[in-house]
């Protein structure tokens, strides 16, 4: 069947965020909660989830959805088992132009597989890659967007040049960046560094692939997260993730340090002193400010929230959703894609990429 066209300006403006309830370790209490932030601050908002399951609505528009995908299910198996799912509920409320995006703190490859096989890819996109705000605290630059960060375990130079065209729009779009710089993770600076992948990819970014839309930086290593040194960087999947968690768990760890030292018998006045310091900086690395990841590659907008998001994560994600839904996130995506096909991509790659098996990570 073929989809309906996209509502567009003021028609896509009124359109609601369908929002996961369901999903999330906090689900429904936290999600619906933050939905109704989100609604008194002036975004609509459309629930999706279990009819008289979803706690105090506060009125908001429901979507029913009689299934829920769980944090533990299979997600490929589970989007296409749980059809009345509140994930594939929302992901075709976006596909039949009920909602200008979808929300979802639920589990993270089923969020993928819902919008991949319920919205579809791009045309040209070879596979949506995960998209997620590193930030960069005291350097005055906005976050650092790494993907992929979870969608693809094996990728191929082809995905990671779209990946770079893909990010430099999320840049633009979503912080403003008039032409982002984009670098290559990989184990050290010189071009000689690394696998074949991260050498090929090096090689075809460094000789334009990229395009117009980006600068091409080299590479960096995993030392420099936080100190701005690229506005996008691309890894596959795998690597991606893996760094992502390393970073989440560092900062945890070093938060809970800091936290047990001060609060140890007599060091109240230094906590006095340096508590108020760091607050600045743990506001910054705070992960729900972010608004969650994007998922970049499907034809409509899809923000996944982390698993223990609270109300004010959810307000975040879907504020975020709604500014790029109007932005036109979709459409910059789809021109920076469009510009890529015929580069180092051929015509029998594309159409031999199966849309349903997606390999979401984590």
């Amino acid at each position: 069947m073929a989809r309906a066209p996209r509502p567009t300006g003021s028609a896509l403006a009124k359109l609601p965020v369908a929002v996961d309830a369901m999903g999330g370790d906090r689900a429904p209490g936290e999600i619906v909660a933050g939905a109704r932030q989100a609604s008194q601050a002036g975004i609509a908002v459309l629930l999706v989830g279990r009819p008289g399951g979803m706690g105090a609505t506060g009125g908001l528009p429901e979507l029913a959805a009689s299934e829920v995908i769980g944090m533990d299910d299979d997600p490929a198996q589970g989007v296409r088992r749980k059809k009345d799912s509140s994930l594939v509920r929302a992901a075709e409320a976006v596909r039949d132009g009920a909602a200008m995006a979808m929300v979802s703190a639920g589990n993270t490859g089923a969020t993928m597989a819902s919008a991949l096989l319920r919205m579809g890819r791009l045309p040209g996109v070879l596979r949506p890659a995960i998209a997620t705000p590193i930030p960069n605290p005291g350097t005055g630059r906005p976050p650092t967007v790494l993907l992929d960060s979870g969608a693809n375990a094996e990728c191929s130079a082809d995905m990671l040049v779209q990946f770079a065209r893909m990010g430099a729009a999320f840049s633009r779009k979503r912080y403003g960046v008039e032409l982002p710089t984009v670098a290559l993770l990989s184990i050290g600076e010189e071009k000689s560094k690394g696998t074949p992948l991260e050498k090929e990819t090096h090689s075809r970014l460094a000789a334009g692939e990229g395009g117009g839309g980006l600068r091409f930086v080299g590479n960096v290593e995993g030392r420099d997260f936080f100190r701005g040194q690229a506005d996008v960087i691309v890894t596959d999947g795998f690597t991606g993730n893996v760094a992502l968690k390393t970073m989440e768990g560092s900062m945890r760890f070093l938060i809970g340090s800091l936290t047990e030292l001060l609060g140890r018998p007599g060091l109240a006045q230094a906590a006095e002193a340096v508590i108020p310091a760091l607050l600045p900086l743990a506001q910054e690395l705070e992960p729900e400010a972010t608004g969650g990841a994007m998922l970049l590659g499907v034809d409509g907008v899809c923000v996944i929230s982390h698993g223990s998001s609270s109300a004010v994560a959810i307000v975040n994600a879907i504020t975020v959703a709604h500014d790029l839904a109007v932005g036109g996130l979709v459409e910059a995506v789809a021109e920076a894609i469009a510009e890529s096909v015929v580069v180092g991509t051929t015509e029998a790659a594309l159409e031999s990429d199966p849309p349903e098996k997606p390999t979401p990570q984590g």
